[in-house]
């Protein structure tokens, strides 16, 4: 007599394994030994992240950094293809925290929002091709900027639309360029920096004053204090009064 047997009694089920996905690296390195292109590069970048300290100064819901290492794959990590901008922002995250480097996987799956590289003749191709395309496809930067110290005229940015593609900007009639992430315009500022008298890249707030340096906002508060005490002393001399006997 024949027997109907279910395929789930006849075929027991595989048995159920543990499985967790392979740990990240952790003999990630963080600094190659190599300098920057030159000493106006360094400038221009810390201008950069100084005076977006600065102007967000109330601030700890980001991280700005530059010259750094940025991890987003253990491919990348494995073969040592090194990927660090020479100035990114990223927003919303715990901004008070000492970094060697980002590590996108310790951050929650965050890339930077914002990046600007600075370019030299030996980078350009790079900046404007496989980084943008990186940019673009893997880390979806909202806002990428590219400009050469050395070349006042080499401002260029692009702005990741609805469909994920960056499309260039458009500059203003002074050759700014508007980034809506960070809410600046990013223009050329002709002065000295550091001892050297260059063009730098700098920020503009919405009103299109510049943003300072945390030594440059020093200097407005202390010259505003000038003016309000010469005219203080002004007017008591109206009155009759002499500002030193006060």
């Amino acid at each position: 007599m024949s027997t109907n047997i279910t395929q789930n009694e006849s075929s027991p089920a595989p048995p159920v394994t543990d499985w967790e996905p392979s740990p990240p690296p952790t003999d990630l390195i963080f600094d190659d030994g190599e300098p920057l292109e030159s000493n106006r590069h360094r400038i221009a970048m810390n201008v950069l992240i100084r005076s977006l300290q600065q102007a967000w100064s109330d601030r700890d819901d980001y991280f700005v950094g530059g010259n750094m290492f940025i991890y987003y794959s253990r491919t990348q990590a494995r073969n040592r293809d090194f990927k660090g901008p020479d100035f990114f922002v990223v927003l919303n995250v715990e901004g008070t925290g000492s970094r060697q480097g980002w590590v996108v996987w310790d951050e929650e799956g965050r890339y930077p929002d914002v990046i600007v590289e600075l370019m030299s003749p030996s980078t350009r191709n790079v900046d404007i091709g496989e980084k943008k395309n990186i940019y673009e496809n893997v880390f979806r930067t909202r806002d990428y900027f590219v400009f050469d110290p050395f070349d006042p005229n080499s401002l260029q940015g692009w702005r990741l639309d609805i469909n994920f593609r960056y499309q260039p900007l458009v500059a203003n009639e002074q050759g700014w360029l508007w980034c809506e992430t960070l809410g600046f315009w990013l223009g050329i500022w002709e002065g000295t920096i550091d001892r050297e008298t260059a063009p730098w890249l700098r920020f503009y707030n919405r009103e299109k004053n510049l943003v300072f340096l945390p030594e440059e906002a020093e200097f407005q508060r202390a010259e505003a204090e000038r003016q309000r005490a010469e005219r203080l002393a002004a007017r008591l001399k109206e009155l009759g009064e002499n500002p030193e006997n006060l």
